[in-house]
């Protein structure tokens, strides 16, 4: 039986539980294609996984969403123009046809399905992308989950203008490094926070206008004032809620707009309606995105030339301290892995 290598989830509960190991090659049915995976990304996603803290969670399994490489097998003959492109993998499978929301079908590449954290993946002919040229494989391998997450955040659903302030969250994850990049080069005014004073400081020098620590004691009147300095904030991106979720509504300015992807601190412990409908506040959910939204995303990111930050790269069999960096919450941009 052929075999490869691959980072396997057998249990959950712990970072032991992964295990660096020969699996079977994978199948590959009609409509499908098989790529050499040269470079592939971690997602807080996958660390909610391996803790148990996901939906619908099925083991064994090989997590990763995000990957880069080449086609090396296809399903059907009549597809085997695709073999030798040098793609990136789009990882939404069965979003729907409602460009507004994803299908009761929705799920995400590597969990339940096998994905990228491996020497070879299969996946849709239609979830392949050409790798942009200007692009190594470690930088194409850390789009498509945060990118994708960022663009839909930023632009379909925060409806992301030139010259709008815009605040983004928790910078230094994945996905906040990627909208700062995104919304920078759409000729936005960014602010951001951290609880990480070099984040920030690496955030200013990425050109970012303002940055404020939340764990200082001043942080809300900092940043409340630097806000009305530029004139009020017009769309926040966040991904945390939790305890501070209820500081954004006095933070957006009348008629501004709040999208949320994710809770990491948890629920809001309080809301104040009043405010969101006094103010008129657009409070918009968002979670990845479309097949159109993916290519979209790539075009930007070729359109500017933009390079995604690359936090750290490991090798796949070291899974594991690539996995206790991002539990350690200390990385700057994407942990990347290489087989």
């Amino acid at each position: 039986m052929k075999t490869m290598k691959a980072v396997v989830l057998r249990d959950i509960g712990s970072l032991e539980k992964l295990s660096y190991e020969d699996v079977a090659f994978p199948i590959v049915k009609s409509g499908e294609a098989v790529v050499r995976v040269k470079a592939a990304a971690l997602n807080h996603r996958d660390w909610w996984i391996v803790q148990g803290l996901y939906a619908k969670i099925k083991v064994p399994v090989i997590l990763g969403s995000d990957g880069a490489g080449e086609v090396v097998n296809v399903g059907d003959p009549k597809d085997e123009g695709f073999v030798g492109k040098q793609v990136v993998i789009h990882p939404s499978l069965s979003w729907g046809d409602n460009s507004r929301a994803q299908s009761k079908d929705f799920r995400i590449l590597g969990m339940p399905d096998n994905g990228t954290l491996a020497e070879y993946v299969t996946v849709p002919l239609s979830n392949i992308f050409e790798k942009p040229e200007y692009l190594t494989d470690e930088e194409s391998a850390a789009l498509p989950l945060g990118g994708l997450t960022a663009y839909r955040a930023l632009f379909v659903q925060g409806k992301l203008q030139e010259k709008d302030v815009v605040l983004i969250t928790g910078i230094g994850g994945g996905v906040a490094s990627l909208a700062m990049q995104m919304a920078l080069a759409a000729g936005a005014i960014v602010m951001v926070t951290s609880g990480h004073e070099e984040k920030i400081q690496r955030a200013v020098k990425a050109g970012i206008a303002f940055g404020s620590n939340y764990n200082d004691e001043d942080f809300f009147k900092k940043l409340t004032a630097a806000a009305e300095s530029y004139g009020g904030i017009d769309l926040i991106i966040d991904s945390a809620g939790g305890k501070g979720f209820g500081d954004l509504m006095a933070l957006i300015k009348p008629g501004g707009r709040i999208v949320n992807f994710g809770a990491t601190a948890g629920n809001p412990e309080s809301f104040d309606l009043r405010k969101m409908f006094w103010k008129q506040i657009t409070l918009q959910g968002s979670t990845m995105g479309t097949h159109e939204d993916f290519g979209n995303m790539i075009a930007f990111f070729r359109l500017h030339r933009i390079k995604p930050l690359i936090d750290k790269v490991f090798l796949l069999k070291d899974v594991v301290n690539a996995f206790q960096r991002m539990k350690d919450g200390i990385q700057f941009g994407k942990i990347v892995l290489k087989p």
